[in-house]
């Protein structure tokens, strides 16, 4: 098999969109076939941060396809499920989607949250919620203040190492961020979403796993004046972290564990957000101030 060319960087236009997007993830490579330039271009913008011009199959592969009134898509494979999209949101989310349930099967001892992740000085920090609690726009804001992209939806942690590893999708943001923190040209309106390649990232997109050093909680409050931020002690800190678990069961008691090895040597917080800016400052505070406590590796942090 030929080595594929990552996308965008081949010199001759029609040669790049038969060119398939190829790119990395979790050390898994993936390739999406899709003819339309269109949707080529949202792909490599999504993607673009993990490239890949590996010369070994595939370890995923998907096929992307367009109609008058309709998107598809399909594994590359005989007898996979066609899922069918309304528009290229749609079609980007049922991607990820697919991508999440494979690398959740195919990277089974990592344990997967729902949570968006930055770091700073080599250190990571997550931000668990549920959807539409500001993860997105939270970590969008905080690329402003120092910190580096790891991901913003999906973060995958080694319990042995207590380790996070990068996802760098574009950012997807639900609705346009305050002003204090406008949209690049880069960004690609989708309808429904916004997303924002890592290539226009105001700090830089990390390629290297980094151990977690704080984790927050977030609960976007708009009426709120300020920010309020309140350490949380390791039971709290586990039910909120299995709550935002995706592949528990794949895991020593059915998740438990790792839920509990993370709250008990990781410091939590429980946010409540409310200006964006002031946000910020509070939670880089926090950060350092957990940096600086952090205990020798493989010693339990005191409780709070």
């Amino acid at each position: 098999m030929k080595a594929r060319r990552a996308p965008g960087v081949d010199r001759d236009p029609g040669a790049q969109s038969r060119q398939p997007v190829g790119f990395s993830v979790l050390g898994l490579q993936v390739l999406v076939h899709c003819p339309d330039p269109e949707l080529r271009r949202v792909l490599v913008g999504n993607f673009g941060a993990m490239a890949s011009a590996e010369e070994a199959p595939p370890d995923m592969e998907f096929r992307v396809e367009r109609s008058e009134t309709s998107w598809s898509l399909s594994p590359a494979q005989p007898g996979g499920e066609t899922l069918a999209a309304v528009d290229s949101s749609d079609l980007l989310f049922l991607l990820e989607k697919q991508l999440t349930l494979e690398l959740q099967r195919r990277r089974p001892h990592l344990f997967f949250l729902h949570a968006a992740a930055i770091a700073l000085g080599g250190k990571a920090c997550l931000f668990a919620a549920e959807s539409g609690a500001g993860k997105s726009t939270t970590t969008w804001a905080m690329l402003h203040h120092g910190f580096d992209y790891l991901t913003d939806e999906l973060s995958a942690v080694d319990i042995s190492s207590m380790r996070v590893f990068p996802y760098p999708h574009a950012i997807c943001l639900k609705r346009p961020p305050p002003h204090s923190y406008p949209l690049p040209p880069a960004a690609m309106h989708l309808g429904r979403t916004l997303h924002i390649p890592a290539c226009s990232l105001p700090a830089a997109a990390a390629s290297e796993a980094a151990p977690v050093a704080a984790v927050f909680f977030l609960k976007y409050q708009p009426d709120r004046r300020t920010p309020e931020l309140r350490p949380i002690g390791p039971a709290e800190a586990g039910a909120r972290l299995y709550a935002n678990a995706l592949n528990a069961l794949a895991h020593p008691a059915h998740g438990l564990d790792a839920v509990a090895r993370i709250a008990e040597q990781v410091p939590c917080f429980s946010l409540s957000s409310a200006g964006l800016p002031s946000t910020c400052r509070l939670i880089r505070a926090a950060f350092e101030e957990a940096l600086a406590d952090v205990p020798p590796s493989g010693m339990k942090r005191r409780a709070a």
